[in-house]
């Protein structure tokens, strides 16, 4: 039976404990909130790019939350030969890549995570997300070595009864599961520090590995306890 520990509330102060408990988790898969391209005329795209607070350059109001503080934690809650996703996009990655390989990661390469939908751009349409993939320590190899660094699986959202995402920027179980299948053994601990609505905790359950999620937004974070906890609920 899989442990599984979820926490509301900012995520750095839970970090803070689980690191003073000497706690360290074997994998870690995260989707951080990050600051995205302005897009001022976003046109028609529809979708979260036309809320007035993406033409800002944000996704979620929770976007205060830099890699300066959480990268630095995940290195010590990450256990020695420990793999590291974190994704982001094209206007983070050159501060991700920094800050992370200067708090002591090894970055083994950018997988991408290629969405099979597109979002309008002034400078060619967005169709994938970057996976950057790190490593603590010793080289470990992935379990699947055949997994092509292009994952191709389709951007499909769960809706809620109003027809609406439950979650703009939340990633599919299945992209999940590929990543922690190949990172991780039955038993092990995966770590998601901001699990939105859970699907990462969906994917741990689903492969039999434990899981420590954080979410700060109370709505974000209920359904992810549905999702984890309640196998069958229904949105």
């Amino acid at each position: 039976m899989t442990d599984v520990k979820l926490y509301n509330g900012d995520c750095i102060e839970f970090m803070d404990k689980l690191i003073d408990k000497n706690v360290q988790v074997d994998c870690i898969v995260t989707d951080p909130p990050y600051l995205t391209t302005p897009r001022g005329n976003a046109g028609n795209s529809g979708g979260m790019m036309q809320k007035l607070i993406n033409k800002k350059g944000q996704v979620f109001i929770n976007n205060d939350c830099p890699v300066t503080e959480w990268g630095p934690r995940i290195y010590k809650l990450l256990k020695e030969t420990g793999h590291c996703y974190i994704m982001t996009n094209h206007r983070n990655l050159m501060e991700y890549l920094k800050v992370l390989t200067d708090c002591g990661f090894h970055f083994i390469k950018s997988l991408i995570w290629d969405k099979q939908n597109k979002i309008m751009g002034q400078y060619y349409m967005s169709q994938f997300e970057y996976i950057l993939f790190f490593r603590k320590g010793a080289g470990v190899k992935i379990n699947e070595c055949g997994t092509s660094d292009i994952l191709s699986v389709p951007n499909k959202k769960l809706k809620g009864p109003d027809g609406k995402n439950l979650h703009d920027t939340e990633k599919p179980v299945k992209l999940m599961e590929i990543l922690i299948r190949n990172s991780s053994k039955e038993g092990e601990t995966i770590m998601d520090f901001a699990m939105g609505i859970g699907g990462c905790g969906v994917a741990a359950k689903n492969l039999n590995r434990n899981f420590i999620g954080m979410e700060i937004n109370t709505d974000y974070f209920r359904i992810a306890e549905q999702r984890i906890y309640f196998e069958d609920y229904k949105f």
